[in-house]
This record gives structure tokens, sequence and C-alpha cells, in this order.
């Protein structure tokens, strides 16, 4: 699994530089990080919308397409931000075995 959001993460730092008509993920960095956001926001909800239809349907091939984009285009902000995805990957193993409600208590309050 690795392998392919390390392959991702590369592709995604390379198109940093391209040209905004070379490529969707260049056209994305450069319309900036609301842009990004705002795709962000719109494939949370597809995902969404895509889950429960798969709860009714019992067919999770629109949830799983629509987890990709999201997980893409997740990963288009941290790029942005400068952030790799193995900070995430680092962050998930330090939760790995520790109680949900234990990890929530233990955050900063803000």
């Amino acid at each position: 699994m690795t392998d392919t959001l390390n392959r991702l993460a590369e592709v995604l730092e390379s198109r940093k530089g391209a040209a905004a008509d070379s490529s969707y993920v260049a056209s994305l960095y450069a319309k900036g990080l609301n842009k990004i956001l705002e795709k962000l926001g719109e494939e949370s909800i597809e995902t969404i919308i895509a889950a429960k239809d798969a709860a009714n349907s019992g067919d999770c091939s629109d949830v799983i397409y629509e987890t990709a984009d999201l997980w893409f285009h997740s990963m288009v902000m941290l790029a942005s931000l400068g952030q790799h995805p193995q900070a995430v990957l680092d962050e998930l193993d330090r939760r790995f075995g520790l109680s949900g409600h234990a990890e929530k208590a233990a955050r900063p309050q803000s």
C-alpha cells in the first residue's frame, strides 16, 4: 500500500513546478489552497453520498471510486502544505493500540 502512496506523492511533488495547463494537479496548485480545499470538501460529500447509497444497494463500487478521489485530493492538500503521506501513516501508527477515547482526551484543547 505504501508503494502506491509513495508513487503518488512523487507525482504530486513533481507537478508543483509544472505549468498550470500541463496537468490537473498543476492546475490545482496554481489555483491555490482554497481551491484544493474546495475540491476536498466536494469529494468528502460525494463519498458520504456514495456510502449511503451503498448501504441501501449493497453495491460499493461508487464508494470505492469516491474514496479514491477523496484520498487523492487529501494527498494534494498535504503536498501543497509540504507534507508527505508518511506523516499521516506515522500518526496512524502512533494511535494503533490506543483507545480512541484516550487518544481524543489526550489532544490539546483548543
